[in-house]
């Protein structure tokens, strides 16, 4: 297939490319056309510009591009940018999808399970609708908004709502090593919030599996069907790397280094992928003990 890609030099559009680019004809979206030949050689074909794209002659966008949510501070500022680099390339790939005669028959677009907004510990799947209004929410609900505006009788449009995604490098796990490892980790809060979590090998597996079948549409949860409370996460952690976890941060505290942001590790959702397990999809970890087990920390 024929495949365009933003967001590909983040942490699953790397894994994506590093599994597909032998199976597929890939061109990624990015800032700098270099960083991309560097990062994935030559059979890669970089772009800098939408415009340079024939999207007559592209079969899926897989769209994964946006500032991330947890890397600073929520100014009025950093807000706007989260917001806006995804809502502005969503709404623009969107435009480009159909203005083409014969456009990509698929788009997978990423979320994330903010959607949902802070939720208690009852189990939520995709046909849940009580959303709790706060900034995680809005960022998606306007996200998945507009990439469904590419939905038409020629392009299907898959919705994938990413939880915590376990890597060996990047992403939410690398933030919390250092303190782990130093036996300096601990539960945040109460504790009692859940955490939705997925491995990496799972998220490459679960975009491939919406790809390769072309009767599939609309959104689908990307995390592993066995949640976790942050305390049950604390504790696993700690057990993988052989090191206590004693000291526990206090929501204030929180609150005073991260300001609104500490709203995500504070609340969560047990978050359920009823479509994709419906779908005939198995999860190669599913339970937060053997994936952790998996990863090389």
């Amino acid at each position: 297939m024929r495949i365009l890609l933003t967001g590909a030099t983040g942490l699953v559009g790397t894994a994506l490319v590093q599994l597909w680019q032998q199976q597929h004809q890939l061109t990624v979206l990015s800032r700098s056309a270099n960083k991309v030949q560097q990062k994935f050689g030559t059979q890669v074909k970089a772009v800098t510009s939408l415009s340079q794209v024939d999207f007559n002659q592209i079969d899926a966008v897989v769209n994964l591009a946006g500032e991330p949510i947890a890397n600073k501070r929520w100014s009025t500022e950093q807000k706007q940018r989260i917001c806006q680099s995804r809502w502005q390339l969503t709404e623009e790939l969107v435009g480009y999808i159909q203005q083409a005669s014969t456009p990509p028959h698929t788009l997978l677009n990423a979320s994330a399970v903010g959607f949902y907004g802070r939720q208690g510990s009852d189990s939520i799947d995709e046909s849940y609708q009580s959303y709790y209004p706060e900034f995680s929410h809005d960022i998606c609900a306007r996200w998945e908004n507009l990439a469904n505006r590419a939905n038409s009788a020629q392009t299907r449009v898959c919705i994938l709502r990413l939880g915590i995604v376990l890597a060996p490098k990047g992403g939410a796990l690398a933030k919390m090593l250092p303190a782990f490892k130093l036996g300096l980790g601990g539960r945040i809060g109460s504790g009692e919030q859940y955490m939705s979590w997925i491995h990496l090998d799972d998220v490459c597996a679960a975009f491939d599996f919406l790809l390769q079948h072309p009767e599939l549409k609309g959104v689908f949860n990307a995390t592993a069907p066995m949640a976790v409370s942050n305390k049950q996460w604390t504790k696993l952690l700690a057990e993988r790397l052989g090191k206590p976890a004693l000291l526990p941060m206090p929501a204030v505290m929180v609150r005073l280094l991260f300001g609104e942001m500490a709203d995500i590790l504070l609340f969560g959702q047990n978050v359920y992928p009823k479509q994709l397990l419906d779908a005939g999809f198995h999860f190669k970890y599913n339970q937060l003990r053997a994936a952790l087990q998996a990863l090389p920390l």
